[in-house]
């Protein structure tokens, strides 16, 4: 594998394709490494590159990427939705979310695509868990849970309880409910919202879930001793999903509970190869090799 690497090295040129991610902070993306093991395994002439860029900073960071003749990028946490009024249109999944975490320069045009959702939802599929008709319950509302949630709905649930953690991220949970439930009634799911803070709700909830969802930063580092069922493990149960965006650490204190508790718990590992491989095939036109690439990383 080393030789592949210094093969893909001597190959960098005056052709080389550029791909980046703009986020902050960065130094924890697993994503410069798997896009370019992506290129290597494809003897593809690409380069994936990550910069730290946070809102302030952002406008003129796209301005760059397109004046460069970038091929595209990644976008990350705090960009997801601030980057959508710097593009010139959105695919259909990205209206949905309100969000983007992909971006690609299309002559000269910016075409902003989210992965994420369909990440989330292609990982539990792989792992045999079918939602058409279940119902989900979602901790979160952010610029994650957002096309988590909208791609759920995309996916034959039938119901849909969204918990958020205070003020700010209830408002953008209203928000989130209310597109859902106006804006997406052609896919005849229902969309509830409470507050985290409401045990008995969550209980409830719950206990009428196939899947539970944390769409958080708990359990991240540094929240890592952090969970969303501390005060309520008594929701768990054997035919209950527990899933988790966070893939660092891979076992997250939400899963090492979810898992003692008899119940299936599936981390972010998946999301984040699948979110990737989508973003690689919009950018290369190519197949990324998803499974060699989780063979060498993980």
């Amino acid at each position: 594998m080393a030789a592949d690497f210094e093969k893909n090295l001597e190959k960098i040129d005056g052709y080389t394709k550029l791909v980046g991610l703009l986020a902050t902070p960065i130094g924890h993306s697993l994503s410069p490494r798997m896009h370019n093991l992506g290129y290597t395994l494809k003897d593809l002439n690409y380069a994936y590159l990550a910069f730290e860029v946070g809102n302030d900073e952002l406008e003129k960071a796209v301005e760059g990427m397109k004046a460069i003749g970038a091929i595209g990028f990644n976008i990350s946490m705090p960009n997801k939705m601030e980057v959508i009024q710097y593009l010139d249109e959105l695919d259909e999944g990205a209206k949905h979310a309100g969000a983007v975490n992909t971006v690609v320069n299309e002559n000269g045009k910016l075409k902003g695509y989210n992965t994420d959702g369909l990440g989330y939802v292609s990982n539990l599929l792989e792992h045999g868990v079918e939602l058409k008709g279940q119902k989900v319950t979602l901790v979160g509302s952010g610029g994650v849970a957002t096309p988590i949630a909208t791609q759920l709905v995309q996916s034959g649930i039938r119901e849909i309880s969204v918990f958020a953690r205070d003020d700010k991220f209830f408002s953008n949970a209203e928000k989130n409910v209310k597109y859902i439930n106006e804006e997406m009634q052609e896919y005849q799911v229902k969309a509830n919202i409470l507050p985290l803070e409401d045990k008995e709700a969550f209980r409830r909830e719950v206990a009428e879930s196939l899947v539970l969802a944390n769409a958080t930063s708990l359990g991240m580092k540094p929240l890592d001793d952090l969970s969303i069922i501390d005060d309520t493990l008594d929701v768990l149960r054997d035919d209950l999903v527990v899933t988790d965006v966070v893939y660092n650490p891979q076992r997250s204190k939400l899963l090492q509970q979810a898992a003692e508790g008899g119940s299936t718990a599936i981390n972010g590992l998946g999301m984040m190869l699948w979110q990737g491989a989508l973003a690689f095939e919009k950018f290369t036109g190519e197949e990324m090799p998803r499974e060699k690439i989780k063979k060498i990383m993980f």
